[in-house]
């Protein structure tokens, strides 16, 4: 199995967040499950993969070339993907995964986060996704994603269909009780 996490380029304030890209970079490599993520050597991006490679996990990283040419990349890892652009990026650690989790992080992750949010409410995929709400992070998005259900713009189905949890082991057993939903334009229409 492989997780791709999202994270992100700075390690945020504090060490919680730090501790978090640790403690899940060691818990997948423990767990015999390979890491896909973005291929950059800095922030919690950075954090995550050391600390899966000195647990003894499997790390793949997917980066454009921009940003190898800015020599951010992760040189140390597995299997280094250095692809065209961002789109191409997301699209190959979508390709490479079996799960997604996010991370706290910026606009970057929840950006990729929301891709793979859609692509999974269009039926593109049926892969369980996750966030590691550490420290409340997410409450204010969950909010605002309860707001959505509410102003009927996303369907109870979707908005349920994110795993949330504080422990990256509980989300990883959830990985397996993932049930997807019927694809959107069949329960738009009713069959």
């Amino acid at each position: 199995m492989r997780v791709c996490v999202f994270c992100g380029s700075s390690t945020g304030t504090g060490d919680r967040y730090r501790n978090a890209a640790d403690h899940v970079g060691r818990t997948l490599a423990e767990r015999g499950i390979g890491l896909v993520y973005g291929g950059a050597r800095m922030g919690t991006m950075g954090v995550l993969a050391d600390a899966a490679l000195r647990a003894g996990g499997w790390v793949t990283g997917v980066i454009p070339q921009s940003l190898v040419d800015r020599e951010i990349a992760h040189q140390g890892v597995d299997d280094l993907h250095v692809v065209a652009d961002l789109h191409e990026r997301k699209a190959m650690m979508g390709s490479l995964a079996d799960a997604f989790l996010a991370l706290p992080g910026g606009a970057g992750t929840l950006e990729e986060l929301f891709e793979v949010f859609t692509w999974a409410q269009l039926g593109l995929h049926d892969k369980p996704i996750a966030l590691l709400d550490v420290d409340g992070y997410y409450q204010p998005m969950l909010r605002f994603l309860d707001h959505m259900a509410g102003q009927g713009f996303l369907r109870p189905e979707y908005r349920d269909m994110l795993i949330v949890d504080t422990d990256v082991a509980a989300v990883l057993d959830r990985y397996t009780e993932h049930q997807p939903p019927r694809e959107k334009w069949s329960l738009e229409h009713g069959k």
